[in-house]
C-alpha cells in the first residue's frame, strides 16, 4: 500500500533519515518495520511562527516491497532529413533541441554568443573593467541569461507543460537532486555552466548541432514560408522550421522582424531597482531569530503591494547573492542578480519593480516600450557616470528624498555612485517605490531601513515585446514555420518555464510535420 502523507521535522533533522521514519511511523500509528521505503516528494520551510520547521509531503509505501523507476530519458540519434533551427542556445533552445532529439527532428542550434567557457572572459571585463561585449556578456551566449544569473528553478507554470521532465532532465545532466523536491529549487550560478556544457554534449552526441559566434541577421522567407535562416550576414542554413527562442534582450531580433514587416506588439513589462539588503536582516525578520541556524538555509522573501493602484512587487530574489551588470549594449546600465548554490555572500539582493502599462507610453509603434526602457537604461548609464558604475541610493533617504551622503558596502562589482534616483527613473516609477517600501517595512521587520541599498536599473525583467503566435501551432499568424518562443516573444518568464516552452514548440513542430 502506497500513503501520501504530511510531516513535520526540526531543520537539524531535514537529512535524518532515520528522524523522518520515526516521525512517519508516529504519524501513520505502525511500526516502522511496515514501512518499507518512502520518497520525499516536496520539501518547503514553514517559518510562520517562531518555531521554524521543514513541511515534507512524503510518500510511503507500507507492507508493499518498491522498485525505483528508472529516471533518465534515453535518445536517439537523429538523421539529417527533418531540420529544426533553433535560433539562441538559453533554455528554451536547449530545451527544444533536446526534444527535438527526443521526436526524432534534428536540431541546428545557432548561438550569437560564445559557449560557457569563453563567456567567462567576458564576464570578468565587464565586472571589473565595466567593458561591456555586446555578443558575449550576461544575457548573451550558451545557456542563456540564465547561466550566469542564479539558476532559479521556481515556477507557476503548472499547466504549460511537465514541470519535473524539465528537472529530471538537469538532474540527469548534473544537478544536486534536491532541486527534484525542494519547493524553491535552486542550481547556483557556480553549477550552472557545466550543467549546460553536458546538455550541450547530450545535443551533439545524438546528431544534433550547436554554432557559437553565429548570430542571426536575416530570415529566409517565401510566399509567406520560413526557408531558413542568414548568420553573420553571409552564411545560410536552409529548414522549413525556425524556433526563435532569443531571450528578451535580443532587441536586434525585435528591430529585424519590424523592418520585414512582421507582426510584433508593444508588451507591458515592469520596471525599477535592485534592493541589496545585508542577509542577516532578512534572516532575522524571516526566521525569528538574532542569529540564523546552520541548519537553515540564507532565507528569502516575496513581496508585493498595491499603489494607487499599481502593482509594486519583489522580483528574482537573490539570497547570499550578488548583484550583477547585465548590459548587452554600449551606454547602457541594467542590474540583476544571482546567487551561487550555497548562497554564502553577506547580502541578499532582488528585484523591486513596478508595473508599466501600454497607457503609460502612448503611441502605436510596437517597439514604443523597448525605446522606452532603452532610454532609461541609457539615463542611469550617464548618472553612473561610465564604466558601468551604477547609480544608487539608500532606501530611506530614497523615500525622503535626500541625496545619500554615503552608500553602505555592497556586492556590485563595478561600482555605485550616489545620485537621486527620481533623477532616472519615470515619475510614476519613482512615487510608486516610495508608496511601497515603507508598507514592506511593515510586512517584514527590519526591511525599511538605510542600510539597505538601491541601485538603479532593474529593467528587463520581461520582455517589451510581444512576437504573436497561434495558440494551437505555436506559428506566427503571418510567417508559417516561425515559431516564436520563451521570454524573447513574450510567453515565459524563467529558466522552467522557458524550458516547458522550448519543448512545446518542438512538439508543435512535430504535429504539423504529421498533417
Amino acid at each position: 500500500m502506497q500513503k501520501d502523507i504530511e510531516i513535520t521535522v526540526a531543520p537539524y533533522n531535514v537529512d535524518n533519515h532515520q528522524a523522518i521514519l520515526d516521525s512517519l511511523a508516529n504519524s501513520l500509528n505502525i511500526h516502522q518495520s511496515r514501512i518499507n521505503h518512502f520518497n520525499i516528494v516536496k520539501r518547503s520551510i514553514d517559518a510562520r511562527s517562531r518555531k521554524v520547521v521543514y513541511r515534507m509531503q512524503i510518500r510511503a509505501y507500507i507492507d508493499e516491497a518498491y522498485t525505483p523507476l528508472k529516471q533518465n530519458l534515453t535518445y536517439n540519434k537523429v538523421s539529417d532529413d527533418k531540420k529544426v533551427i533553433i535560433v539562441g542556445a538559453g533554455p528554451a533552445g536547449l530545451f527544444a533541441a533536446l526534444q527535438c532529439i527526443e521526436i526524432g527532428l534534428k536540431p541546428i542550434v545557432v548561438e550569437r554568443g560564445k559557449d560557457v567557457k569563453q563567456r567567462r572572459r567576458d564576464l570578468a571585463a565587464i565586472n571589473k573593467q565595466g567593458l561591456v561585449n555586446t555578443e558575449s556578456n550576461y544575457c548573451y551566449g550558451e545557456g542563456g541569461a540564465g547561466t550566469y544569473s542564479d539558476g532559479k528553478l521556481y515556477t507557476r507554470s503548472n499547466k504549460r507543460g511537465d514541470i519535473n521532465k524539465v528537472l529530471q532532465i538537469f538532474v540527469d545532466h548534473g544537478a544536486h537532486p534536491d532541486i527534484m523536491v525542494d519547493a524553491r529549487p535552486h542550481i547556483g550560478t557556480n553549477k550552472l555552466p557545466h550543467i549546460i556544457t553536458a546538455i550541450r554534449q547530450t545535443i551533439l552526441e545524438n546528431g544534433g548541432e550547436v554554432l557559437f559566434d553565429a548570430k542571426l541577421t536575416d530570415l529566409v522567407i517565401e510566399n509567406g514560408k520560413v526557408k531558413g535562416i542568414i548568420f553573420n550576414h553571409e552564411q545560410e542554413i536552409n529548414a522549413d522550421a525556425v524556433i526563435l527562442a532569443t531571450g528578451h534582450s535580443a532587441r536586434d531580433i525585435y528591430e529585424l522582424l519590424h523592418s520585414k514587416n512582421i507582426l510584433i506588439e508593444a508588451k507591458p513589462f515592469a520596471l525599477g531597482v535592485r534592493i541589496e539588503h545585508p542577509q542577516n536582516v532578512i534572516d532575522q525578520a524571516q526566521y525569528h531569530c538574532d542569529i540564523r541556524s546552520e541548519y537553515l538555509p540564507p532565507a528569502y522573501y516575496s513581496l508585493v503591494e498595491q499603489v494607487k493602484s499599481r502593482g509594486v512587487f519583489s522580483f528574482c530574489m537573490c539570497p547570499g547573492g550578488i548583484i550583477a551588470p547585465c548590459a548587452t549594449d554600449l551606454n547602457e546600465i541594467v542590474v540583476n542578480g544571482w546567487s551561487p548554490s550555497k548562497r554564502n555572500n553577506p547580502f541578499a539582493n532582488s528585484g523591486t519593480v513596478v508595473q508599466i502599462t501600454l497607457d503609460d507610453v502612448q503611441g502605436y509603434d510596437p517597439l514604443r516600450m523597448l525605446n522606452f526602457q532603452s532610454a532609461i537604461e541609457q539615463k542611469a548609464f550617464e548618472a553612473g557616470g561610465g564604466n558601468l558604475v551604477a547609480p544608487a541610493q539608500r532606501m530611506v533617504d530614497f523615500v525622503e528624498n535626500r541625496l545619500s551622503i554615503d552608500l553602505p558596502k555592497n556586492s556590485y562589482l563595478p561600482g555605485t555612485k550616489s545620485v537621486m534616483l527620481d533623477n532616472i527613473l519615470p515619475d510614476f516609477v519613482s512615487q510608486s517605490l516610495k508608496g511601497a517600501l515603507p508598507l514592506f517595512g511593515k510586512k517584514m521587520k527590519g526591511y525599511y531601513t538605510n542600510d539597505a541599498i538601491l541601485v538603479g536599473v532593474e529593467s528587463r525583467t520581461s520582455s517589451p515585446v510581444r512576437i504573436p503566435r497561434d495558440k494551437e501551432t505555436f506559428q506566427h499568424p503571418q510567417i508559417k514555420g516561425l515559431y516564436p518562443c520563451a521570454e524573447g516573444a513574450g510567453y515565459a518568464g524563467g529558466i522552467v518555464s522557458a524550458a516547458i516552452d522550448g519543448i512545446n514548440c518542438a512538439n508543435a513542430i512535430l504535429n504539423q510535420h504529421k498533417h
